[in-house]
């Protein structure tokens, strides 16, 4: 039965490559997110170019995109003292985009880099569920927790729902976040610390 239904996918997915509608649609979905300079789009490019099992290179290039004006983006809201709407599905893709560059760092062991991804995070999102989680990741770092430890030991990764819109920010734990919270409440507190400190140099700065 799964090797029929693999089957279906697999005459799908060659079917997808030979519609003109389709790589038509596709082929439009590029230009607007070079246009727009959207990362909301360009995840929509990134996913249509892994179903259809792009080069590498071009999987590379549209990632890059994301990355960079991804950042460009947490630039220019941090020098404009705003916070991200996450009912907005550009600022959204932006969030999730640095989110997602924070896990890579902190799976390659960039200890410094990741907890300061995560604490700005924390300080850009207003959502009070994912300013909780990030805040978890930051002293989760802080505590001396490598990559593996943190999944293993206190994310709950079995209970993400794929169709959970947040489900690319890990947000569930194995305790309840206020808990974690008050058991890293050092960490918590250097954090916070941190961040007031890159308030006030921002400030200055601006002087």
């Amino acid at each position: 039965m799964n090797l029929e239904n693999n089957n279906e996918e697999a005459i799908d997915l060659e079917a997808l490559k030979k519609d003109p509608q389709f790589q038509e649609n596709l082929k439009r979905l590029e230009e607007e997110t070079k246009a727009e300079r959207s990362i909301a789009k360009g995840y929509q490019l990134l996913d249509a170019k892994l179903l259809m099992e792009a080069d590498r290179e071009e999987i590379d290039e549209i990632f890059t995109f994301i990355v960079n004006e991804a950042f460009d983006r947490l630039a220019q809201t941090l020098s404009e003292g705003k916070k991200f709407d996450m009912s907005d599905p550009e600022q959204w893709a932006t969030a999730r985009a640095i989110y997602e560059h924070g896990i890579q760092r902190y799976s390659e062991n960039d200890s410094k880099g990741a907890k300061e991804i995560f604490l700005v995070l924390y300080y850009l999102i207003t959502e009070e569920e994912l300013r909780d989680a990030m805040m978890i990741h930051a002293a989760a770092v802080m505590a001396g927790h490598d990559f593996d430890s943190f999944i293993e030991n206190l994310a709950d990764v079995k209970s993400i729902n794929p169709n959970d819109a947040t489900a690319f920010f890990i947000t569930n734990f194995v305790q309840p976040r206020d808990l974690l919270l008050q058991m890293f409440a050092k960490e918590v507190k250097e954090g916070k610390e941190l961040l007031a400190k890159m308030e006030e140099n921002s400030k200055k700065s601006e002087e």
